[in-house]
C-alpha cells in the first residue's frame, strides 16, 4: 500500500492544505485516512484534503512526499483522477 502527499501549499479557510492520494484504490486511501483519524468529509472526489498540521502525521504513517504535479500524474496514470465537473452558467 503506497499513499502520496503533496506539500501543504493550497490555501483555504485560513490555513494551508495538502492532498493525500492513492495510486491503487480509493479503498486503501479511505483505510489510511481513517487510521490517521481523518474524517470522511475531508474526501473530495479523488483525494483527501489534509491541513498543514497533519502533514507530518501522514508522512510518519507512511505517505510518500511528492510534488503537487506528481499527485495529479499518479491519479491520472492509475485511472483514479476525478476532475471537477464544470457547471453551465
Amino acid at each position: 500500500m503506497t499513499l502520496y502527499i503533496d506539500p501543504p501549499s493550497w490555501p483555504g479557510h485560513g490555513r494551508m492544505w495538502s492532498h493525500l492520494v492513492s495510486d491503487a484504490s480509493y479503498d486503501e486511501l479511505h483505510v489510511f485516512a481513517a487510521g490517521l483519524g481523518v474524517p470522511r468529509r475531508a474526501f473530495e472526489r479523488d483525494h483527501y484534503d489534509l491541513p498543514a498540521h497533519r502533514y507530518a502525521d501522514a508522512v510518519a504513517a507512511g505517505a510518500l512526499e511528492v510534488s503537487s504535479r506528481e499527485v495529479v500524474r499518479l491519479l491520472r496514470a492509475s485511472g483514479l483522477r476525478r476532475p471537477k465537473r464544470h457547471q453551465a452558467s
